[in-house]
């Protein structure tokens, strides 16, 4: 990917989002990673830790198992055809978190993608350079019972469930190896907000269109059981065509669903992105008037324009 692309913010850096509005009442969720400070930071240079998967409780393992029983009845119909086939493919059910080892060993023999471990949000430099080296970083961690329908942190079922399926597919595979090699040469560009959008709207809330209609690939929705539903059923939110320079000027919401949803033609698109030079495409971004993600524009291919109720009410 020729980009100069810049940072993606720690705040939103692949985050499983949320299941909608923060919830009240309960106890401040812990943090691990690059959010807990220096007493997130592991030894290694690259962020990585063991997964310690012998360390997981019965009580980690059952909400994994509510999880992932939740989540695979709910998307027959709404993930697309190739998450449903990466799932299948895969060492994933619903009785225990699944072990690193052997997700990366299917893997590498499919896409040459491997899951490494961290202890949650990572250092953009380090983030990048796994990615360009076809290192998915996850997090070890789960969350807690109290957490399952909102957490500020990707979490093991949101970076395994979410995302690992798509990385058996060439064209995800392929792009996000792409966007990792993109970030790491746009860092010293001051392009990294623009990066940031193209991720959020595309490998973690991105929709495409299947010959049956509008389908789930991103990992953000994918994961989340109340997003799955309203992003692909909820009159509220916008579905529109993707233009990557509109999509770079798009602001997104990392508190709440987001209110517009940009769809991809299907998952090849994404690698004829990966070959365009982006660096114009950030100057002329840059040079624009930036949007709200409500904003609907005359230029917009709709394929659904949003009442936008959720957000008003």
């Amino acid at each position: 990917m020729k980009v100069a692309q810049g940072q993606i913010p720690a705040s939103s850096r692949h985050s499983p989002q949320a299941e909608g509005a923060p919830v009240s009442g309960v106890e401040t969720p812990h943090k691990h990673g690059l959010a807990a400070g220096d007493a997130g930071r592991p030894t290694s240079a690259d962020w990585t830790i063991d997964q310690g998967w012998a360390r997981y409780t019965a009580a980690d393992h059952a909400t994994w198992k509510r999880l992932f029983e939740r989540q695979t009845k709910l998307l027959p119909g709404r993930a697309c055809d190739e998450f449903v086939q990466g799932m299948r493919d895969l060492p994933i059910g619903a009785d225990q978190i699944p072990d690193f080892g052997r997700l990366s060993e299917v893997l590498m023999r499919r896409t040459g993608w491997q899951v490494v471990a961290v202890p949650g949000l990572v250092p953009d430099d380090v983030f990048f350079e796994h990615l360009a080296n076809r290192r998915f970083p996850a997090g070890n961690f789960i969350r807690r019972p109290h957490e399952l329908d909102y957490l500020e942190e990707p979490d093991v079922f949101h970076d395994v469930f979410g995302h690992v399926p798509m990385l058996m597919n060439p064209a995800i595979s392929d792009f996000i190896q792409a966007y990792g090699q993109g970030g790491q040469r746009a860092q010293g560009l001051g392009r990294l907000t623009q990066l940031a959008r193209v991720y959020w709207y595309t490998i973690e809330f991105g929709l495409l269109q299947q010959a049956d209609g509008l389908r789930i690939y991103g990992a953000g929705i994918a994961s989340s059981f109340t997003e799955t539903v309203f992003s692909l059923d909820s009159p509220s939110p916008n579905r529109l065509r993707l233009d990557l320079e509109r999509l770079m000027r798009t602001d997104y919401r990392i508190d709440d669903f987001q209110e517009s949803y940009f769809v991809i033609r299907d998952l090849d698109e994404l690698l004829e992105f990966s070959r365009i030079d982006f660096a114009p495409l950030y100057q002329r971004a840059a040079q624009g008037i930036a949007l709200q993600p409500g904003e609907v524009l005359s230029s917009d291919e709709v394929f659904h324009q949003g009442n936008g109720h959720h957000h008003r009410a």
